[in-house]
């Protein structure tokens, strides 16, 4: 199975569809909607983590790795899931949090009891670095009272694991092989480039000690193992690498198909792009110039060097793309499928998040009494003590909260959105009534362009095989490239801003057809004018 023709869906479960009435969403609510998916078209659903887990970081600290969590459902209401998706032609992917565990699993517990087994599956210093958490503070933390400490990327609950350790790769190849079994057809590795830590750790107060930690040779090493372990072996798996604080030189690497490793990677660069000297709880307009330069540095060079990217706009951690790149007041509909088209006509596989599809937004919650986001409220605390204002510090984190995404799904103009007969674990977003899918469904034009889009990508090889090429990256509101596969051309152009601008249209393509087009194009002139978030696909 080629992934490159492949489209795929992400899920967060907790906020799809709620069929018990706990208010939280659950596997039931995935099955009840896989004839909805199956009408958009996706080959693949990626679940966020469905495990048990004390929920530190909502599922990412995981307490045991061969388990459903009881909110979610039962390990057979998963084998069905299973089972009815691929009645619907649809696979499932599954994150695998493979760096670290919750300290509740009894890895760290029985490491905690004193079992020097146990102990070798973490990373226990005497001596530690200057490394700072990715959720704030010092990255080590007290290992009882050893007068030791265990290292902590992320939330200090989340113990990292050693994978110089045989015993642990094996532990975590196992996982892998377990899920293979239940007919899992995917895996999306979370923060998978920091897993090859050196066995000497130094201090680097570059970067809170990125360098250190973040993509060292060894983890291709390691890669290149689980692969041959697990995976490597079912040509139909698909795996994708979340890749933190990388480089595209690192992701050719680890998606070159002879390097066996991963068949591609997510990036964040391009999502960072209205943070203000780089830092998130900042409210900027976005850097077009900048997004522009990402686009096609990464589309050229992985191109050229046989790389494969997963594109994305949206996920559970990021705001709703809509806000941040679209005039969304005015230019919500157009600017969706504008969007949509920069990543699903382009080199690599794009990934839908949930709502996408039907141009959900922001939520436009009206309090910080509305979040439930740790890191939100720890954001608005931090926001305060530099001096902003109540307002200022609300408006921040109004754009910037992982819970814009999280909101639950909108299905209905009814109570919760038809989400849920209780109330919702997340408030629903307060567009409900004119944003959801029954509406989308019934009157909308974004669906069938999503679906439009997804068709395309499965009937022509020069969408989901072509070559990139930037096209006019010089200009101020365009972002173009051609794709070419075997004499066919497909010149795509974006326009990101809510004014007309100008493209000089090569002569070989006036006479080309207009594959895909978010406005009633009547003629292709020269001089061509492309309406505000107007996209359009011409191949020769």
């Amino acid at each position: 199975m080629s992934f490159k023709d492949k489209v795929i869906y992400q899920i967060y479960p907790k906020s799809y569809l709620d069929t018990n009435g706990d208010g939280i969403g659950d596997l039931a609510g995935i099955i009840r909607k896989l004839p909805y998916l199956n009408l958009l078209g996706v080959d693949m659903i990626w679940l966020n983590p469905v495990y048990p887990s004390p929920q530190k970081d909502n599922g990412y600290d995981i307490s045991d790795y061969t388990a459903v969590n009881p909110v979610f459902g039962t390990m057979e209401e998963f084998e069905l899931l299973i089972q009815k998706a691929k009645e619907h032609g649809i696979d499932v992917m599954l994150d695998m949090v493979l760096n670290h565990v919750s300290i509740e699993h009894e890895w760290f517990q029985k490491a905690l009891a004193g079992d020097k087994k146990y102990q070798d599956y973490f990373i226990i210093r005497e001596e530690t670095t200057d490394w700072v958490s990715k959720f704030g503070g010092n990255a080590w933390a007290p290992f009882g009272d050893t007068g030791k400490y265990y290292l902590h990327l992320f939330d200090i609950t989340q113990a990292d694991l050693n994978w110089r350790n045989p015993e642990v790769r094996e532990e975590l190849f196992n996982v892998v092989r377990f899920w293979m079994d239940k007919g899992i057809k995917g895996f999306r590795f979370d923060v998978i480039n920091l897993i090859g830590k050196d066995e000497v750790l130094k201090s680097n107060a570059v970067s809170d000690g990125k360098p250190e930690y973040t993509d060292r040779p060894i983890t291709h090493e390691y890669l290149r193992m689980m692969n041959e372990a697990t995976y490597g072996n079912d040509p139909e798996i698909i795996t994708v690498g979340e890749m933190s604080f990388t480089t595209v030189e690192n992701c050719i690497l680890y998606t070159q198909p002879e390097r066996n490793e991963l068949s591609m990677t997510f990036n964040f660069h391009h999502l960072k792009v209205d943070y203000e000297d780089g830092k998130k709880w900042t409210k900027i307009p976005f850097d077009f110039k900048e997004l522009k330069r990402l686009f096609h540095t990464w589309g050229t060079q992985m191109s050229e060097n046989h790389g494969w990217n997963a594109w994305f706009w949206n996920n559970h951690d990021q705001p709703r793309a809509l806000n941040r790149f679209v005039d969304v007041e005015n230019y919500r509909v157009a600017g969706a499928k504008m969007l949509a088209s920069t990543i699903h006509l382009n080199r690599g596989t794009p990934y839908i998040y949930m709502g996408e599809e039907i141009g959900m937004v922001d939520p436009d919650f009206e309090s910080m009494d509305d979040y439930v986001d740790v890191e939100s409220l720890n954001a608005y605390q931090e926001l305060l003590a530099q001096g902003k204002a109540p307002e200022e510090a609300f408006d921040i984190v109004k754009s910037k909260s992982r819970d814009n995404a999280r909101t639950p799904m909108q299905w209905t103009h009814e109570v919760n959105a038809g989400f849920s007969k209780a109330t919702p674990w997340l408030a629903v977003g307060n567009h409900a009534a004119e944003i959801n899918a029954a509406k989308e469904l019934e009157e909308g034009s974004i669906f069938p362009y999503y679906q439009k889009l997804i068709r395309l990508r499965k009937e022509y090889a020069v969408i989901s095989e072509g070559s990139y090429q930037a096209f006019v990256p010089e200009h101020e509101s365009v972002y173009g490239f051609i794709r070419e596969h075997q004499g066919q051309k497909l010149l795509v152009l974006n326009n990101f801003f809510a004014q007309e601008t100008q493209v000089h249209l090569p002569e070989e393509f006036l006479a080309g057809d207009v594959l895909i087009d978010n406005y009633q194009t009547s003629e292709l002139t020269s001089d061509f004018t492309l309406q505000p978030y107007q996209s359009i696909g011409i191949l020769i």
